[in-house]
């Protein structure tokens, strides 16, 4: 496929096809942004096509369009996370599809991705889901050396991608610091109808808290990265100051027996409730939780904090992630210790009521999904509505500063890697 960057009817509706890691049915902030924003480009009358792992080979229509399944393998370690390893067979189904967009949510075992794109004159874009030295430093790299690594690693990602989307300020900064100059802001969303206060239901918060209890829940999965140990050390230091507390843990992952174990050995009231895959559950659990904890220190935006938000649930976040810029004065903001949390839940909870759950309502009511929609459209220079033109970027700008693109290899011939798939056509 070598197709040219103008379409030969720029009106027609644009097939965007995102490519994404990292998606298993326990996924959640992920997970949850791809259906909304897939419903969101199929509402605006465009053609999105997804195409992530699992565990065998699937294609159908769902409500957030095409969604294909490719055959990939677990990752050891990630709790059931699966990767597409098969590079021949996604760049076949690629040139298949012929996009006029990609999307691509993975910036690691992805990035291939963009030369891709390059070569098949298709315009790209990354999103960056996470902060890269961020997620380094959980793993124990010292914060130089994870900076260092992090700024070579995002100087090729800017290069190989027409443009990086970040959700946050937070996010943009590690880009930034490198000089890269095809940056754009796009927020996510909550769904403000499906997450409302209305949902609070004192028969769940006595099922987990007693009524002189402060019920925290935590939802998150239970990775390194994450931090979930933060919660429980948060629960000890309220124990510890007196403050009666119970806690919730909505996850699951590698870390989960871990924690199980320990809250165990010290005694400490938390109930683990693994994936809860009914989503009017969960948010009904939000809903009627007092505070909800988020200790990611490398989280870009936070999807579970901003439903527990709009749910009327004030949080408590770390101050190494994004969330304070997401949370503002609606919730608190707490360094990564427990003793710090654990302060910051009592502030919190000497707030009256009333007033600290319509400050996390009136907060998340600035990040409705239709808004974020048009946003990821606006990087795409694709129009908000189909039957708009679209506008192309062109092809030859110099994205960082001194450091041209590199020039475009010619295309490999298509071949027919799955079966039962028609060669592509021609541009």
């Amino acid at each position: 496929m070598n197709k040219p960057l103008n379409p030969l009817n720029p009106l027609n509706p644009l097939t965007i096809v995102r490519l994404a890691n990292f998606v298993a049915p326990a996924s959640g902030g992920l997970r949850t942004a791809l259906r909304e924003l897939g419903a969101g480009y199929l509402a605006a009358g465009h053609r999105p096509v997804l195409i992530v792992p699992g565990e065998r080979f699937s294609d159908r229509e769902t409500g957030q369009g095409r969604v294909i399944t490719l055959p990939g393998p677990v990752l050891p370690g990630t709790g059931g996370y699966r990767v597409l390893t098969d590079r021949r067979r996604v760049a076949a189904l690629l040139e298949t599809l012929v996009p006029d967009r990609l999307e691509v949510s993975d910036r690691t075992t992805l990035r291939w991705t963009g030369v891709w794109a390059r070569r098949a004159r298709v315009p790209a874009v990354m999103v960056s889901h996470e902060t890269a030295d961020g997620v380094l430093r959980t793993w124990g790299v010292p914060p130089g050396l994870a900076r260092r690594t992090s700024d070579a690693f995002n100087l090729r990602t800017a290069h190989h991608y027409a443009r990086v989307v970040c959700t946050t300020e937070f996010a943009e900064r590690e880009f930034v610091r490198i000089g890269a100059r095809n940056v754009v802001r796009a927020p996510l969303g909550v769904d403000l109808d499906g997450r409302r206060p209305g949902l609070r239901d004192a028969a769940v918060r006595a099922r987990y808290a007693r009524p002189d209890e402060v019920l925290l829940v935590m939802c998150s999965r239970l990775s390194v990265e994450k931090r979930p140990g933060a919660a429980l050390d948060a629960l000890e230091a309220l124990l510890r100051g007196g403050r009666r507390a119970a806690l919730v843990v909505a996850g699951d992952g590698p870390l989960r027996a871990r924690l199980v174990r320990r809250a165990r050995e010290r005694g400490l009231p938390v109930t683990f409730l693994g994936h809860v895959a009914d989503r009017a559950h969960l948010g009904v659990l939000q809903a009627s939780a007092d505070v909800c904890l988020a200790p990611g220190p490398a989280e870009t935006f936070g999807l579970a904090a901003l439903e527990a938000m709009a749910c009327g649930t004030p949080v408590v976040v770390s101050v190494s992630s994004a969330l304070p810029e997401v949370v503002g004065s609606a919730g608190a903001t707490a360094a990564d210790t427990g003793e710090a949390f654990g302060a910051a839940v009592r502030m919190l909870m000497d707030r009256p009521e009333g007033e600290r759950r319509a400050a996390a309502r009136a907060r998340a009511e600035c990040f409705g999904w239709s808004a974020a929609v048009e946003a990821f459209l606006a990087a795409h220079d694709a129009p908000a509505r189909a039957g708009q033109r679209p506008q192309v970027p062109a092809p030859d700008r110099t994205l960082l500063p001194g450091l041209p693109l590199l020039p475009d290899p010619p295309l490999p011939p298509g071949r027919r890697l799955l079966p039962g798939v028609p060669r592509p056509r021609s541009g």
